[in-house]
């Protein structure tokens, strides 16, 4: 750790920040459906999550290697940039983390950088060619396939199964989906956890305190793992409510399914070096459990916010890293005032929060605000749907239903 110099010891603790925020805003991706379907209590999903977070960090570094060599030119980047962009990527968490929605981290971090790299540096300096293949790409097709995936998993499952016994069936998926949500939460640690590796490496890079083409160091890894493990451990309430009950029903099968598929395209993706997004894949995943179901319903109204929140997360990041570099590149004066902005910022979002806050206690709750609406087609399909498979005309007859809306609950 010798010849880091004060800045660069501040773009490291602003990327250990954000990969704290990258815990809690993503433990939905692991364990929301875990939570909804009660194969899990929500404080131990959530501490099963982080351990497993923190050894799936020390797996590989391919996807640091992306980010610390791939994205931007390393050899015209200052640390002012990297702490820029950075902050982009935190505070654009965080809006999103407050309206519960579960972007993607990656794309975050990805947008902040860029825009402060433009901002600084110039286009020259960011390699659009790994961009479009490594991060675009990946990001418009990954939740396509998870999703295809899921629906076919979901399918089959139903189909094995609709010979046995409903609830001896779902005691058994949900052991099984506490093993697929231990499996995606590895993943997540070795996709995720990476993200930050890389950029604090890129940081040690421009600051001369490693090699051109210097892998993370081991004390980099460690602390990157237990920085992401504790935001995990924390617990992303508000995401996972919508992640677990706001976007489909969803039972212990298609829980199994949503996160076993999600798992096998997180670890493929991290193998072959793509910073994919695991919130995209997941979500993608329980909306093809939610269609893969006979009678399944997908919210498409809070499916909708999500993906313009997807769309929105390059270019927004993006813009509040721009503004800070634009400021950080002003001098000493300007690295404190962006600092200092990006913590009254970070405040005042906690501060909205507690307003109406979501904890481990009422994150399985929807009120008639928090749900969305179900929408014509999707009411319309929820009235003549035939029942899951695998139960009988007299199970289906007697099985819980869920109670009609008012025309004041279901307008919010």
């Amino acid at each position: 750790m010798e010849n880091i110099t004060l800045l660069i010891g501040i773009v490291i603790v602003t990327a250990l920040v954000f990969d704290f925020t990258n815990g809690f805003h993503d433990t939905a991706n692991a364990m929301a459906t875990t939570i909804s379907t009660g194969a899990l209590k929500p404080k131990t999903a959530v501490a099963m999550s982080a351990v497993l977070n923190l050894v799936g960090a020390f797996l590989s570094v391919e996807v640091a290697a992306t980010i610390s060599k791939g994205i931007v030119d390393e050899s015209g980047i200052r640390p002012e940039i990297i702490f820029a962009g950075l902050v982009g990527a935190i505070v654009w968490n965080l809006l999103t983390w407050l309206a519960g929605l579960p972007s993607s981290s990656s794309h975050a971090l990805f947008g902040g950088l860029i825009g402060a790299t433009i901002a600084s540096v110039g286009t020259d300096a960011v390699h659009g060619d790994a961009v479009v293949m490594k991060v675009l790409i990946p990001a418009v097709v990954a939740p396509v396939v998870a999703g295809l995936a899921t629906v076919l998993a979901t399918r089959l499952t139903y189909r094995l199964a609709r010979n046995t016994d409903p609830e001896a069936s779902a005691r058994g998926y949900r052991a099984g989906q506490i093993a697929s949500a231990g499996l995606v939460s590895l993943a997540h640690g070795t996709n995720d956890a990476q993200k930050t590796m890389g950029i604090i490496t890129l940081a040690l890079i421009s600051g001369g305190a490693l090699g051109a083409d210097a892998d993370p160091p081991m004390w980099v890894i460690a602390s990157a793992g237990i920085a992401i493990a504790l935001g995990t451990y924390l617990g992303g309430w508000r995401i996972i409510r919508t992640l677990g009950k706001g976007l489909a029903d969803i039972q212990p099968p298609q829980g199994f399914a949503a996160q076993t598929g999600a798992a096998v395209t997180i670890l493929a993706s991290s193998h072959i070096g793509f910073a994919l997004s695991t919130t995209q894949v997941c979500s993608g995943a329980v909306m093809g459990a939610g269609k893969g179901r006979k009678g399944g319903v997908v919210r498409w109204s809070t499916a909708g916010r999500m993906i313009a929140a997807w769309g929105l997360t390059l270019p927004a990041a993006g813009l509040v890293g721009a503004g800070a570099a634009l400021l950080a590149d002003q001098g000493d004066w300007g690295v404190a005032a962006v600092a200092v902005l990006a913590v009254a910022a970070c405040g005042a979002i906690w501060l909205a929060s507690r307003r109406k806050p979501v904890t481990h206690d009422n994150v399985n709750e929807l009120d008639a605000v928090d749900a969305e609406p179900a929408g014509v087609v999707t009411a319309a399909l929820q009235a003549v749907a035939p029942p899951p498979a695998g139960l009988l005309p007299a199970q289906a007859a007697s099985a819980p239903r869920e109670p009609e809306r008012t025309p004041a609950a279901a307008t919010g």
